[in-house]
């Protein structure tokens, strides 16, 4: 019997890391299957989904363990559980003026209509004309199957009003 895990992984930054990761994986017998990997301020982060015979697992987590020690990884695992009674998938992109508390106010508003945060991406760059500091934000959100729509958008419409922000959603 197969079982899916979730990884995160968080390390200095050098290469080779993901060779390692994926070795281990590897050696006993498992399948990688979706990953978000990053580099950010010299730090190797990232998070992935595998599936193993369930007979590998003890196998699996002493590879890991040796890979924490040798490379000075730190790696934390759990078995996958799916989440049940999303409606649909939606992607908004957000972009505005940089300024403090633009993800609170995104995600707190998509936390009152009970949403998850499927992914979230993030940088800044600089406005073409002006040079200012531009925030970009691209949000992959499962709403609720019995989600009210129009309320959604009002509220949206509101923290963009706001904030300053052009909030855009497919």
């Amino acid at each position: 019997m197969q079982i899916t895990l979730v990884m995160t992984v968080l390390g200095r930054d050098r290469p080779g890391i993901v060779e390692a990761l994926s070795a281990s994986v590897k050696s006993c017998e498992g399948n990688w299957l979706e990953s978000r990997l990053s580099h950010l301020a010299g730090h190797f982060a990232g998070i992935l989904q595998l599936s193993l015979p369930e007979e590998k697992k003890d196998e699996f987590e002493a590879a890991i363990a040796k890979l924490e020690e040798d490379e000075g990884l730190r790696c934390v695992f759990s078995d996958s559980e799916p989440i049940t009674g999303v409606g649909k998938v939606v992607r908004f992109e957000v972009v505005g003026q940089d300024r403090p508390g633009i993800v609170f106010a995104l995600t707190d508003l998509l936390a009152e209509f009970n949403a998850n945060v499927e992914s979230l991406d993030t940088h800044c760059s600089s406005a073409p004309m002006s040079g200012e500091t531009l925030f970009h934000a691209d949000l992959r959100v499962a709403l609720p199957e019995d989600i009210d729509m129009n309320a959604l958008e009002a509220r949206l419409a509101d923290i963009g009003d706001e904030l300053m922000l052009d909030v855009h959603y497919e």
